[in-house]
C-alpha cells in the first residue's frame, strides 16, 4: 500500500493550486494554520481506515510511520510553495492597496470633489465623521529599518489612548516620517492637555503635530493643513524640539512662519531687549508670557510657574524694563512675540553680546530658512532629515529658602 511514496510537488497543477489557494486565502485566514487543520484532520481519517483494513499490530505500526513521513514530505514541501506564493500575493494586494489608498487621499487633499462612499472604502475609514489630522516623525538622531512600522505602531497607541471611533488611517510619507488621521466621532476639542495625554506613553523618539478636530472632507483636509503646520513650528526649534506640538497652541507662530526674516525683525523690534538669547531674558520673556495669558495675574502666574508672588512682580517690572515702555503699549503685539519667541528660540531671538550660534565647517548650524510652505532646513541631516532649530534654555530654578537663594533666582 505504501510502495515508493513520491509527492511531486512541481506539476502545474499543484503549482496553479498553490497560487488559487493562496490568492483566496491572503485576505482571510492563516495558511501554516489551514494546513496544520488539515493535516491533523487527515492524519486521522488515515489511522482509522488502516484499523478497519487490518487487525495486525506490527503491520499497523509499520504503514503509519511510513505514512507518516509521506504526509510530513508533503507537508513541507507544499506549505513551503503555498507560503512564498502567499506573501507574494499578500504583497501585491497590500501594495495595490495602498497605492488605492494614497490616491484617494491625494484627491481628498487636493479639494476634488469625489465619491464619499467609494473613497470610504477605499480606505476603510469613515469620512464623514471629525477627524484629528496628525504628523508624526523620528528624531534625526534615530536611524532604523523599521521607522515607518514603529510610526504605525505609535500611531495606533494615540489612537486607542484618545479612544477613538474606529482606526486611524494611516499614510508612509517618507522613510522616517507619515501622515495620519485619527477619527473622533463627534468630538469637537482635542487640546494640547489630550494630546499630551495620548501619547505619553508612545515611543520617546516620536514626535507628533496634531491639527483640531474638523469634520466631514473638508475637515480631513483643513485638520491635516493645521498637523503639517504644526510641525513646520515644531521643526523651527532646537534640537531634539517639542514632543508634541498641537495647532492650538501655535497657530499665531505657524501663521508667522510665512516670512522668517520679517517675523524676526518684527519680534526684535517689539520685543527690545527683552528679545536677547540669554538666560536672564528667557526667564524674564517666560514669565511676561504667562502673566499676559492669564490676564494679568500676579497669582496666577505664580502658581503656574511654581515661583513666589514677589519673585513674579520683580521680573514683570524689569520684563517692562527691557521693553523700554508699559504693556498697555501693543499688548497684543507683544503676547505675539513671546510666544512666537517662546516657540522658535535662537532662529528669531537677538544672540546675546559676544556669543555666537555654534558652527561647523564654516557653516552656521541650527538656523532656520523660511519659506511659502514653512520651515527647511540651511543643512539637511541624514538621509534627508530635517535638523530642529533653536530651543530656549530653561533655567533651573534654586530652592526658595535664603534670601540668597530668592535673589539668584531673580
Amino acid at each position: 500500500m505504501c510502495e515508493n511514496p513520491h509527492v511531486d510537488t512541481d506539476r502545474p497543477a499543484v503549482a496553479e493550486l498553490m497560487a488559487d489557494v493562496s490568492a483566496a486565502l491572503a485576505q482571510r485566514v492563516s495558511v501554516l494554520r489551514a494546513y496544520r487543520v488539515g493535516h491533523a484532520r487527515f492524519f486521522g481519517r488515515l489511522l482509522n481506515e488502516l484499523a478497519e483494513q487490518t487487525n495486525d499490530a506490527e503491520m499497523l505500526s509499520t504503514t503509519a510511520l511510513s505514512m507518516s513521513r509521506v504526509v510530513a514530505e508533503y507537508i513541507d514541501q507544499t506549505s513551503e510553495g503555498i507560503v512564498l506564493a502567499y506573501e507574494q500575493e499578500k504583497e501585491d494586494w497590500l501594495r495595490k492597496r495602498s497605492a488605492a489608498q494614497a490616491a484617494r487621499v491625494r484627491d481628498l487633499l487636493s479639494g476634488k470633489r469625489i465619491d464619499v462612499s467609494a473613497a470610504e472604502a477605499t480606505l476603510s475609514y469613515r469620512l464623514r465623521q471629525r477627524h484629528v489630522g496628525l504628523v508624526c516623525w523620528v528624531g534625526a538622531a534615530v536611524s532604523a529599518a523599521d521607522e515607518i512600522s514603529r510610526l504605525e505602531r505609535a500611531t495606533g497607541h494615540v489612537a486607542r489612548q484618545a479612544a477613538c471611533y474606529g482606526d486611524p488611517l494611516f499614510l508612509a510619507c517618507d522613510e522616517s516620517s507619515a501622515w495620519a488621521w485619527l477619527p473622533v466621532g463627534i468630538r469637537d476639542t482635542f487640546g494640547s492637555a489630550a494630546a499630551t495625554a495620548c501619547t505619553a506613553d508612545a515611543d520617546i523618539d516620536v514626535h507628533f503635530a496634531f491639527g483640531d478636530p474638523a469634520e466631514g472632507t473638508a475637515g480631513f483636509l483643513s485638520s491635516h493643513q493645521q498637523a503639517i503646520a504644526a510641525q513646520a513650528v515644531a521643526l523651527a526649534a532646537e534640537p531634539p524640539g517639542p514632543r508634541v506640538t498641537t495647532f492650538s497652541e501655535v497657530a499665531p507662530v505657524a501663521l508667522m512662519l510665512e516670512s522668517g526674516e520679517l517675523l524676526r525683525g518684527w519680534l526684535q523690534a517689539t520685543l527690545a531687549d527683552l528679545a536677547t538669547d540669554d538666560e536672564h531674558h528667557a526667564r524674564l520673556r517666560d514669565t511676561l508670557r504667562v502673566f499676559l495669558r492669564s490676564g494679568g495675574s500676579y497669582k496666577t502666574t505664580a502658581e503656574q510657574l511654581m515661583i513666589h508672588k514677589n519673585t513674579v512682580q520683580y521680573r514683570i517690572r524689569k520684563a517692562q524694563e527691557s521693553l523700554g515702555r508699559p504693556l498697555d503699549e501693543n499688548r497684543l503685539g507683544v503676547e505675539l512675540a513671546l510666544l512666537a519667541g517662546h516657540w522658535l528660540g535662537p532662529a528669531v531671538l537677538r544672540p546675546a553680546a559676544g556669543r555666537r550660534r555654534p558652527t561647523a565647517d564654516g557653516v552656521q548650524v541650527n538656523r532656520v530658512a523660511f519659506g511659502p510652505i514653512g520651515p527647511t532646513p540651511r543643512r539637511a541631516g541624514a538621509r534627508g532629515q530635517v535638523p530642529a532649530g533653536p530651543r530656549i534654555a530653561r533655567a533651573v530654578q534654586p530652592p526658595r529658602g535664603s534670601a540668597r537663594g530668592r535673589r539668584r533666582h531673580r
